[in-house]
């Protein structure tokens, strides 16, 4: 489960968040985020000079299949970052465990980015407390729904919350008519259910847990853009994740003495931080450089199924044909949302209005200025 909001270029900042022309390492201001349960984390990467243009720029075939590998690697560490969080939970219980995720991630990411809070101003505080708000919500209802769902059903109802989301940004019915079908998908998973198949009993309450936090993924969104305007650089992110920890802090806070006494649980509790936030989304960014956003978003609706596989494989899960067939139904929602976007990107719209003259002295230096707002749920 997870989503990423991407919008043309990336403004390189250095680790202090300054912007930079130097070609170094550090992070990327508005970088491709994630609303999942490990969402919020910035990537490290490879800065190039100037702009990062992640969707312009030709690629090769074997660029591309080397993306599409970084997409699956990804949303593999993700979902065996999310199994390893369940082994914990008979030690710590998912709200303690997602604590504890969080601060160790927090950590790690406060030691490599170093915001200046002291110089931020009280609009950007606001952001970046909604958004470790958000995050601890979205984070704790999602582990909450995991200890009571198979891993799979989990992560495919989730992207109801997207779906929705961009139905009612875009305002039109066919968009509404993916949202149906993912409805439809969940739908199948409750005959199933009914029907006594092979899988686990569908528990009402994860439902609505999982419910919850597919809408704080869709909320997550909106806060995480917004966050990204006021707060340059990665420091508003691994702020923001520090908050949430510190918010849920009260569920973990009898468990810390145990996981830093027990070097086992500690090892599986950093585990967890890194593969289901650091790895997936330093991934993520390298394949964004290989492949259009249209094709970024439709490998990521593979995720459901990944989810159901490592289910399988690392926690025994098993899944009948009729959820598996429901999985694939919300998928083809998430595909098919993806691809109409995708679509309305590349189709031309008419040029309204006058067209300012421009006055230069070569004419391959003129360029009519565009101006448009994008917003992608991939």
């Amino acid at each position: 489960m997870s989503t990423r909001t991407t919008t043309g270029s990336f403004t390189v900042v250095s680790l202090d968040g300054q912007p930079t022309d130097s070609p170094t390492t550090g992070f990327i201001s508005d970088a491709p985020t994630t609303g999942s349960p490990t969402a919020g984390i910035p990537i490290v990467a490879e800065i190039v000079q100037g702009q990062a243009e992640l969707t312009e720029s030709p690629r090769s075939g074997r660029g591309t299949l080397v993306g599409a590998l970084f997409v699956l690697a990804s949303a593999t560490s993700l979902q065996i970052g999310a199994s390893l969080g369940v082994s914990l939970f008979p030690a710590f219980g998912p709200w303690g465990t997602t604590s504890l995720r969080l601060l160790v991630a927090a950590v790690v990411l406060m030691l490599i980015t170093r915001p200046a809070i002291h110089r931020w101003t009280l609009p950007q505080w606001r952001a970046v407390g909604l958004f470790g708000v958000v995050l601890a919500v979205m984070n704790g209802f999602f582990f909450a729904a995991i200890d009571r769902l198979p891993l799979g059903v989990a992560v495919a109802i989730e992207f109801i919350g997207p779906l929705t989301l961009a139905a009612v940004l875009s305002r039109r019915a066919r968009d509404l008519a993916w949202v149906g079908l993912a409805v439809l998908g969940i739908g199948l998973f409750f005959v199933d259910d009914l029907m006594g198949h092979g899988g686990a009993a569908l528990d009402p309450l994860g439902v609505l847990f999982i419910l919850i936090a597919s809408a704080c993924w869709a909320t997550y969104i909106v806060v995480s853009q917004r966050t990204g305007q006021l707060v340059s650089g990665a420091g508003g992110l691994a702020v923001a994740v520090a908050i949430a920890g510190v918010l849920l802090l009260p569920f973990g806070i009898t468990a810390l003495p145990t996981a830093v006494s027990d070097l086992g649980l500690l090892t599986v509790v950093i585990a967890c931080a890194l593969l289901a936030t650091v790895i997936p989304y330093s991934l993520e960014f390298a394949a964004l450089r290989r492949l259009p956003k249209s094709a970024f978003g439709v490998l990521l609706s593979l995720e459901p199924m990944v989810a159901a596989l490592v289910g399988w494989l690392f926690l025994g899960q098993g899944i009948s044909l009729l959820a598996v067939l429901a999985i694939v139904v919300i998928m083809g929602a998430s595909v098919g949302s993806t691809a109409m976007a995708a679509a309305d990107d590349t189709a031309p719209r008419p040029v309204t209005g006058a067209i300012p003259a421009v006055d230069c002295e070569d004419e391959t230096d003129a360029a009519m200025p565009v101006s448009a707002d994008e917003f992608e749920r991939v």
